[in-house]
């Protein structure tokens, strides 16, 4: 036999149908937007998890973003060069109606995005930072009306047209934000960019705009909503690369960020030396906008974790199913099963959470969607991104020291290891999530709310009935930062309990609550009693190969 035989190796993930072989994301489509037709997902699936879009995903990795302050004589460029495989990509998210084209319209359009968010995600997910931000956005420029009408049908366009040029010159435009500065993170209140008045134009009130972003991610978009300090307080303005008279705005980006993953996205820090910006809503109203925007970054946030949960799993039930130890396959040794099912609960429990989220937002003038898009965006965000970093670790430990090595960009689960952190961190780390939830439950009859969502689910588990009864009163009583984390906690258990009784199997939410819900587990991953059926639950989990 030669030194170099390759044996007991695993065959890679590659040429798979990402939505075909979700049975769990399937069923939450049919549960929460039940006339959807699919078939575009199906195919969008396919692509995704084909080998031609690895590879983009992987060489767009590997090649990152690369930033030209000056050109060769001198000149003052401040652009971002990108490599194909990053173009092909969002060209793909763009023409798929990932970023702006919910709000053009439609039933169940933001559930249906919200699902082709999370496929795409599985693929590749920093390029989708310039579309969930452009997701987010487009709503807020209603505070504009001139500007509204001048960007809105480009920002729905499925046209991605990644030239450095005015937006008139261009069918479609993405759009980022600037909001974080280095004294404060997320204390926006802080910040010390400045807005002066300097007239009024087609596009409205026109200000000069004087500081700098310490994030400020996807320099590359056309034009941006960033916070900074007018007369009355901290204001929303509209911040454009190219000015209305073709002339490239006030923007000068320092550097790039190095960091720990989302290596395809160019995350910056930018200096405004003047920069024209025009007013969106009302001068001293920025936080309040602020904040509508990040309920739907924080929402895609809770799709991507969820997403990444999923393409983790599919890899170490993948590479288990092929790989063979102490003379048979990992997945048949029972302790391999037992994580394997965890992580599978684990994995179905966030998509059927941050699909249902998705859904309050199709419904924005339904009092009880109201009330669950305002209790669950935190909540989501908090548990579902809180658990992302311990599942891609424990997913990783499946494919052993295989896992970890990177290998030229081909160590997809080292990547979504690295991307992991940055969900529970963007957009609000745990605290400000659970600080969310508290000023959430005072406003509003949020214990009657929750006692709607919970209600189909009762009489069928006495461990969840016996958790859903203590919530109520809890909520009535929530005051305490110290306990909000805890409370965050409890409030996305129930949830994820109750929707699985609604539309997964009898075998996953028994294990689930018996787990979650009755102490029935050791807290780590692969912890379940030996009464659960893991072969059903695996069964169900396993990725279309």
């Amino acid at each position: 036999m030669g030194t170099h035989q390759v044996f007991n190796q695993v065959a890679p993930l590659s040429n798979t149908n990402l939505f075909d072989g979700n049975a769990a994301m399937r069923d939450a489509l049919r549960f929460n937007a039940a006339s959807l037709a699919t078939d575009d997902l199906s195919q969008l699936g396919a692509t995704l998890g084909s080998e031609e879009f690895q590879t983009h995903a992987r060489l767009a990795n590997v090649h990152t973003p690369v930033l030209s302050t000056h050109d060769r004589f001198g000149h003052r460029v401040d652009t971002v060069e990108f490599h194909p495989s990053y173009h092909a990509l969002m060209s793909l998210a763009v023409g798929s109606g990932l970023h702006g084209t919910p709000w053009a319209g439609g039933p169940h359009a933001h559930v249906k995005r919200a699902a082709g968010f999370m496929l795409f995600t599985e693929t590749e997910p920093s390029t989708l930072c310039p579309i969930s931000m452009t997701y987010a956005v487009t709503p807020a420029l209603q505070g504009n009306a001139a500007i509204a009408r001048e960007w809105a049908t480009k920002l729905t366009s499925r046209v991605y047209d990644p030239r450095f040029a005015p937006a008139s010159q261009k069918q479609g435009v993405t759009m980022g934000m600037g909001m974080t500065e280095k004294q404060g993170g997320s204390d926006v209140r802080a910040n010390t960019t400045q807005a002066r008045h300097d007239g009024r134009d087609a596009w409205g009130e026109r200000y000069l705009v004087t500081g700098h972003k310490w994030f400020f991610s996807a320099p590359m978009c056309d034009a941006f909503l960033i916070l900074a300090q007018a007369p009355a307080g901290l204001t929303c303005f509209f911040l454009p690369r190219w000015r209305p008279d073709g002339t490239v705005n006030d923007i000068r980006i320092q550097r790039l960020k190095d960091k720990l993953g989302n290596k395809a996205n160019a995350s910056s820090e930018v200096e405004f030396e003047g920069a024209h910006a025009w007013l969106v809503g009302e001068e001293g109203r920025g936080v309040p906008q602020i904040l509508e925007m990040g309920n739907l970054t924080r929402l895609d946030c809770s799709l991507g974790t969820a997403a990444l949960m999923r393409q983790s799993l599919s890899l170490a039930l993948n590479h288990t199913a092929q790989r063979q130890a102490f003379g048979k396959l990992l997945i048949e040794q029972p302790a391999m099963r037992n994580v394997l099912a965890d992580l599978s609960l684990e994995s179905e429990a966030a998509t059927a959470l941050a699909l249902r989220l998705a859904r309050a937002f199709d419904a924005p003038a339904d009092p009880h969607e109201t009330l669950m898009r305002r209790l669950l965006t935190p909540v989501a965000k908090f548990w579902i991104c809180k658990r992302g970093s311990h599942f891609a670790q424990e997913a990783m430990e499946c494919l052993g020291g295989n896992g970890y090595v990177e290998s030229g960009g081909e160590g997809v689960m080292a990547r979504i290891y690295r991307e992991m952190p940055l969900n529970s961190i963007w957009e609000g780390a745990g605290n400000i999530m659970a600080l969310d939830l508290l000023r959430a439950v005072r406003k509003g009859d949020m214990a009657a709310a929750l006692a709607a969502e919970l209600a189909p689910a009762r009489g069928a588990n006495a461990a969840f009935d016996r958790f859903a009864d203590a919530l109520p009163a809890r909520i009535e009583d929530a005051s305490s930062e110290s306990d909000a984390r805890r409370l965050a906690q409890d409030v996305a258990l129930a949830v994820q309990a109750a929707l699985l009784r609604q539309h997964s199997t009898p075998e996953v939410t028994d294990a689930f609550c018996r787990s979650r819900l009755a102490g029935d587990w050791g807290f780590a991953f692969g912890t379940l009693p030996s009464v659960v059926d893991f072969e059903s639950i695996i069964r169900r989990a396993m990725p279309q190969v």
